[in-house]
């Protein structure tokens, strides 16, 4: 059996070192906050955090008498780590928290016995080695189209591509989490066995968007945010 891991299901796909803020108000995640506050020091304040597959992340309300039971929540199977940086303790006993990816991670097996928040066996999965000159190949390339990506799509795209990271691993996660992609997109990036398979994934998905892009004239739907690595500490 794996490590055992809190499990925070949401309609999105978190990659490490991209930061993470949520606004915590469901009781059985606020009992989530509770537990990883009450760590002692030093200890690594982590949940894992899986992207819906299909269903809610809030649990739906009962219906009428008769009314069909809604279908519980199907997840992904590989997701990644949160770790909590920063808790604000609402006067309502809710929570607004910072969190920054660490860790990819498979789910082996789904558990909701216990806490009232879903827990997991997981499998960590680590960036191998072994690809890294393709991976030094493929990041400049990536590089250079999302500049031009962003020069498409951002009326701020200088001073943005100006702190664009150039260490493979990095880059890639970062496109992942930013570029307009479909959340089954972004979790096929997350779950690439290693970095340069990502960037070659990356590649060929910023040509498809850039070459549709200089076709139109128009970004197809609205950029989010772009997200930013946390420092390491």
């Amino acid at each position: 059996m794996g490590q055992r891991l809190p499990i925070f299901p949401l309609g999105t796909v978190l990659f490490p070192g991209l930061v993470l803020p949520l606004h915590v108000f469901e009781e059985r995640y606020r009992a989530l906050v509770r537990h990883l506050t009450s760590l002692p020091e030093g200890v690594t304040r982590e949940f894992g955090v899986v992207a819906i597959r299909r269903g809610w992340e809030v649990l739906p309300t009962a219906g009428p008498p008769g009314a069909p039971t809604p279908t519980a929540v199907s997840l992904h199977d590989v997701g990644c780590t949160a770790e909590l940086r920063q808790v604000t303790e609402l006067p309502n006993g809710r929570y607004d928290i910072v969190t920054v990816g660490r860790r990819r991670f498979r789910v082996t097996e789904l558990a909701d016995e216990g806490t009232p928040y879903l827990t997991a066996s997981v499998r960590w999965l680590p960036e191998p080695a072994g690809q890294e000159i393709l991976a030094d190949r493929l990041a400049p390339q990536v590089l250079s189209l999302f500049r031009q990506y962003l020069e498409l799509v951002r009326t701020d795209s200088a001073e943005i591509t100006e702190q664009l990271p150039e260490q493979p691993t990095v880059l890639s996660h970062l496109v992942a989490a930013t570029a307009a992609l479909t959340i089954g997109e972004r979790q096929a990036l997350l779950a690439e066995p290693d970095t340069a398979r990502r960037l070659g994934a990356e590649l060929r998905m910023l040509n498809r968007e850039v070459s549709l892009l200089r076709r139109v004239r128009a970004v197809p739907v609205p950029l989010p945010e772009l997200a930013v690595p946390a420092s390491p500490n």
